[in-house]
């Protein structure tokens, strides 16, 4: 272990911190010492030299939560990343992977098999985080969080046992794993997961609008014109569509060379089917868009079209829905009580403000399935009438403050009452520590608590709130 821990001021220090978190606006916060396991059998190690030198640790498996839980001042940061293993077993349709394996890897690894899981939408995001946040990954809105389908969970406790976690062992960890984010009181060191089969097509469709308008409210009012029908039409599509709104900010289109320099209004759905003819039926209702004139010439409304989950991510990517590491970013997320036409006037205001041009609002519509039964058994919670997320992305230091401000003002505007929730995986933490807490039903963060006190009574383990 010697040779992989790094301390505060030792050569490589500075770098190793800056690697542990996927933004480039990397937070304040120094750990005592950065180490590195190189396999699952050197966690149980790491954990008695913390326990030894009187450390509390974090655990970081890819660091692409924005706000850098990770980094905690004073802690043992330990880190995850070469955890990579993944084994696909065709004949029980699972996968075992560990946490450092991203989406990206285990699509391709399943592909030539026929099976595919609801890995996120950012091929770069490692599932150690992922599926403790929960998961909201292609294809949840019909299938449920990616959570849903862990089957087992291998895991390191505060005292440095190796236990394994499923419905019928240590069903209280097991449910914790399941949606804890950041708050797990454990190393998850592999995962076993439920594979699904290959759709036998995925077919999309998208349409961008210019937002004209000499205002925010005029901007409001012309989203909410497009907007309202494409709403509707996706609450008639089957639950194997998944259509998202995005709120691109002035400038946005100017500076990838499709001209104009509006606010924007993309509407994009994908659909997972057995066959090409039902992607394309599923689609039916967002195809038929009664705007389709009306969409900007140089990013022409698209007809339905095969593609495939490769494609997918190379699309999110070049569409801006997935920042590049290395950019400054901030980003929050909302579980509202009120409805999408009303969360989508006021984000298409707040874009209309944004400071800086690659900033974006994202309004997944039915983001995932609601099957109560299956959300008992996780403490992932899903807790409102629409979600959305709010994304501002820069580059330039000077820029923080004004990308900071805007976020966390937009999101108040969001939330006027302040009765909305949050998604763990991408939520605003450093925003105060009311905002872990609003990411879960209050019996789920009682239960949370109460997993805690029994895994790690001592407080090895950093977790809410973030600082």
């Amino acid at each position: 272990m010697a040779d992989d821990l790094l301390r505060r001021g030792e050569h490589g220090y500075e770098q190793a911190r800056d690697e542990a978190v996927w933004n480039g606006l990397t937070p304040d916060r120094f750990p005592e010492a950065i180490v590195r396991a190189a396999s699952p059998a050197d966690v149980t190690a790491i954990l008695a030299y913390a326990r030894e030198s009187g450390l509390r640790v974090s655990v970081r498996s890819g660091g692409h939560h924005w706000s850098g839980p990770t980094l905690r001042d004073g802690s043992l940061l330990l880190d995850l990343s070469r955890l990579g293993d993944c084994h696909v077993d065709p004949e029980s349709a699972t996968a075992t992977v560990g946490p450092a394996v991203t989406g990206g890897t285990l699509a391709a690894a399943l592909a030539p098999h026929g099976f595919s899981f609801l890995t996120g939408h950012c091929p770069e995001v490692a599932l150690g985080g992922y599926l403790l946040a929960g998961g909201l990954g292609w294809n949840s809105r019909a299938m449920g969080p990616a959570c849903r389908y862990i089957e087992e969970v291998e895991a390191v406790t505060a005292d440095g046992r190796t236990v394994l976690c499923d419905a019928s062992h240590n069903a209280d960890l097991f449910w914790a794993a399941r949606g804890a984010g950041p708050g797990f009181c454990a190393v998850a060191t592999r995962f076993k997961l439920r594979l699904l089969p290959s759709p036998g097509a995925i077919t999309t469709a998208s349409f961008t609008f210019a937002l004209d308008g000499p205002d925010a409210d005029a901007v409001s009012d012309e989203a909410v014109r497009v907007g309202s029908w494409a709403l509707r039409a996706a609450r008639e599509t089957p639950p194997n569509v998944e259509t998202s709104l995005v709120l691109q900010a002035p400038d946005t289109a100017a500076t990838s060379g499709t001209g104009g320099a509006g606010p924007r209004l993309r509407i994009d759905a994908t659909a997972f089917a057995d066959t090409p003819d039902d992607a394309v039926r599923a689609l039916d209702p967002l195809a038929a868009c009664p705007f389709a004139d009306e969409a900007l010439e140089a990013l022409e409304a698209e007809e339905p079209h095969p593609t495939d989950v490769r494609t997918l991510y190379e699309g999110a990517g070049a569409a801006g829905t997935t920042g590049p590491s290395g950019r400054r970013h901030a980003v929050d997320t909302l579980w509202s009580p009120d409805p999408y036409e009303t969360q989508l006037a006021r984000a298409a205001r707040l874009i209309a403000r944004a400071p800086s041009p690659d900033s974006y609002v994202l309004l997944p519509v039915e983001p995932v399935a609601r099957d109560e039964n299956a959300l008992r058994h996780m403490a992932f919670s899903a807790l409102g009438a629409s979600y959305l997320a709010a994304f501002a992305i820069w580059d330039d230091p000077a820029a923080d403050e004004a990308g900071i401000r805007w976020l966390r003002a937009g999101m108040d505007a969001l939330d006027p009452y302040g009765t909305g929730s949050h998604y763990v995986g991408e939520a605003d933490l450093t925003a105060g520590p009311a905002r872990s807490r609003r990411s879960y039903a209050p019996a789920d963060w009682e239960r949370l608590r109460h997993v805690r006190e029994r895994w790690d009574p001592s407080g090895l383990f950093h977790g809410f709130p973030v600082p």
